[in-house]
């Protein structure tokens, strides 16, 4: 992986180092991050927009999620970072469902920081937007431990990714405020355990509203598009 967050210190360093000191750099790159989230978070609010953290494994369907909300949600356009090692694919997606969206590659970082946020939102054209969504790099693991000002963290989960999916990746799912389980139209070929998938949700991250949707049918999307309409800031996500 990158590194920088500390998901191969085991590889990075030798064996002899101490435990101590690979935790300490871990430290001290997340409190950097922590300190740019929150002036994000500041910048975000003065602009009144409301800003969402989107998260999955790569082939979850995270931009064909975004290019329904792009089309339906009331108030458009909307805004979109986009995160990804290379191309600029995602982007272009995007801005042809009606999207104003803005290209972060990564190289080989394998999450998106808050730097790059802030540097990325001051290319965006915000002007009359109301809803910006970062579009993650697609990883279970790195991307949850950094904090990139966002008011909400969404994970998704398709059904072809397993219903055990919460439980080998709970940190992410314990850090959401929503799940979305998308690819419900293919379900039945998945040979998807709908029951057990929300039971290990709600075991894992009872905090969070789930909603079940359908990306290529845009089937699913009016719940989900009431309740971001109803999130205000009185309820920023807070780094751990």
């Amino acid at each position: 992986m990158c590194g920088t967050c500390g998901c191969d210190a085991t590889t990075a360093q030798p064996a002899a180092d101490p435990p101590l000191r690979r935790l300490t750099l871990q430290q001290a790159v997340l409190s950097r991050n922590n300190s740019q989230a929150e002036r994000n978070r500041q910048h975000f609010q003065q602009h009144g927009l409301l800003v969402l953290n989107l998260l999955s494994a790569p082939g979850s369907g995270k931009t064909a999620v975004l290019e329904q909300l792009a089309r339906l949600w009331p108030q458009a356009p909307i805004g979109v970072i986009v995160g990804d090692l290379a191309t600029d694919n995602d982007a272009r997606r995007l801005q042809a469902a009606g999207a104003r969206a803005v290209q972060i590659r990564t190289g080989d970082l394998c999450h998106l920081e808050a730097e790059q946020v802030d540097q990325a939102f001051r290319q965006l054209d915000h002007h009359g937007l109301n809803l910006l969504v970062i579009e993650n790099v697609g990883n279970l693991v790195c991307p949850t431990a950094f904090d990139l000002g966002e008011q909400l963290r969404l994970a998704l989960l398709s059904v072809t990714e397993g219903e055990d999916k919460p439980l080998k990746y709970p940190a992410l799912f314990q850090s959401a405020d929503a799940v979305l389980i998308n690819k419900t139209d293919l379900a039945e070929a998945a040979g998807f355990r709908r029951e057990e998938a929300l039971a290990n949700l709600r075991a894992i991250a009872p905090q969070a509203v789930i909603f079940e949707l359908s990306a290529r049918q845009g089937s699913g999307f009016s719940p989900l598009l009431a309740w971001l309409q109803q999130q205000t800031w009185t309820r920023p996500h807070t780094s751990t």
